[in-house]
């Protein structure tokens, strides 16, 4: 089987931002497409805000879960940091979609590692193909910076394999028991994610 018919993404961030559910959800609109999936997660104190990195595969036939380094179409950053720690799992013509808002880890704060200026300018420094945005203030903006996890989902959604509205709907489905009103306010994140990827390329993106 051709590499090119397996769809590899990389989710990365830190404990609480919703990372392994971003995947779970993923992976739920790739089964909706007929695609066999593999994922595998690696968190660490995710409570606490640990590392947080999910591998995820897709395709007519995948077996195994496990990403090879310059190998990922792309690359969804929920920290900045961590997406430039792991920036070297992209394939040259890969995508990096980057969460600019300054979330520092405690390995940080304890003194154990300085925390990078820029994260996304040393990846395009690298040559990498990125594209970052305030997830944070996205969804500070509509009301519930709990919504930031949904406007991740948003960004990606133009970069799969398959159309925006099969992630959309797996999307009102995992929201679909709290309510008319929490799936509106997702659906509003999930469109002001996919716009805030397609204004930093000049792009449109189509209601789903």
């Amino acid at each position: 089987m051709s590499a090119d018919q397996i769809t590899n993404i990389l989710v990365c961030g830190i404990g609480g931002q919703g990372v392994m559910t971003a995947t779970e959800i993923l992976a739920e609109a790739a089964i909706a497409e007929g695609h066999d999936v593999k994922k595998t997660e690696v968190a660490g104190m995710a409570q606490r805000g640990g590392v947080v990195t999910s591998h995820l595969r897709f395709g007519p036939k995948v077996l195994s879960p496990q990403i090879e380094p310059g190998t990922v179409q792309v690359l969804l950053g929920f920290e900045g940091a961590e997406a430039l720690r792991w920036s070297h799992y992209l394939r040259p013509d890969g995508l990096a979609l980057v969460n600019n808002a300054r979330l520092v880890p405690p390995v940080v704060e304890l003194g154990l590692f300085d925390y990078p200026e820029d994260p996304a300018g040393q990846m395009r420094a690298a040559g990498r193909r990125v594209v970052s945005f305030d997830a944070l203030s996205i969804a500070r903006d509509l009301g519930e910076i709990r919504l930031g996890n949904t406007v991740m989902l948003g960004a990606i959604a133009d970069y799969l394999p398959f159309a925006p509205d099969v992630l959309q709907n797996c999307i009102d489905q995992r929201f679909a028991r709290k309510g008319a009103t929490v799936v509106e306010a997702n659906r509003r994140a999930f469109a002001a994610g996919r716009e805030a990827v397609a204004t930093q390329l000049g792009t449109s993106a189509t209601p789903a």
